[in-house]
């Protein structure tokens, strides 16, 4: 077992290096640029939807209001007419990037302090570097990328964004694998 306080180096540093590798890959990168495409009548659908003043958050149309519903022939009706939507309405004005760029540090510090505290359970210090790659890659490779697929098995987003995502999350796994391994202490 290795002590949590003895790893508070390669959490920080892991922390650092992944927050500018994930801002590397969705700023300066084109490899997310095509995600969300532009609609062709967006002020269209902007201009519909803007009257209806819908508060922030999740939505599924059309929803039934009960299993019961669901069964409906005029309710499988809407469907088969479609189109059939899941959306989210963001706060009306212009994004501040702040709060955002806050919370992802945030989660990369969890993610990274479980990780460590995964591995100081299982692993001595100077444990081999091939068992520190392995258990903290594969806990924090879970924790970025394999959350994102029920989105794209339940919710319909689409299967690209997810692969991108994951693969995005396998290299911030061997970054945190390759920093613990690097700091792991002796």
């Amino acid at each position: 077992m290795t002590p949590i306080s003895a790893l508070w180096l390669p959490i920080l540093v892991s922390l650092v290096v992944v927050f500018l590798i994930s801002s590397f890959i969705h700023m300066a990168s084109p490899w997310h640029k095509g995600d969300y495409p532009k609609l062709a009548n967006e002020d269209a659908v902007l201009d519909a939807l803007r009257p209806l003043n819908l508060p922030p958050g999740d939505y599924m149309m059309p929803r039934p209001s009960s299993m019961a519903e669901m069964k409906s022939p005029e309710f499988i009706a809407r469907v088969e007419r479609g189109p059939k939507v899941l959306m989210t309405v963001m706060p009306t004005g212009v994004a501040k990037m702040g709060g955002s760029l806050a919370g992802w540090s945030l989660f990369i510090l969890i993610v990274t302090f479980i990780a460590a505290h995964v591995a100081s359970t299982v692993l001595a210090p100077g444990a081999s570097s091939h068992a520190i790659f392995h258990t903290v890659g594969l806990f924090t490779l879970a924790a970025y990328a394999f959350a994102l697929w029920p989105l794209s098995i339940w919710y319909g987003r689409g299967w690209g964004i997810t692969i991108k995502s994951t693969v995005d999350g396998l290299i911030y796994a061997v970054a945190t694998g390759l920093i613990f391994m690097w700091l792991w202490p002796n």
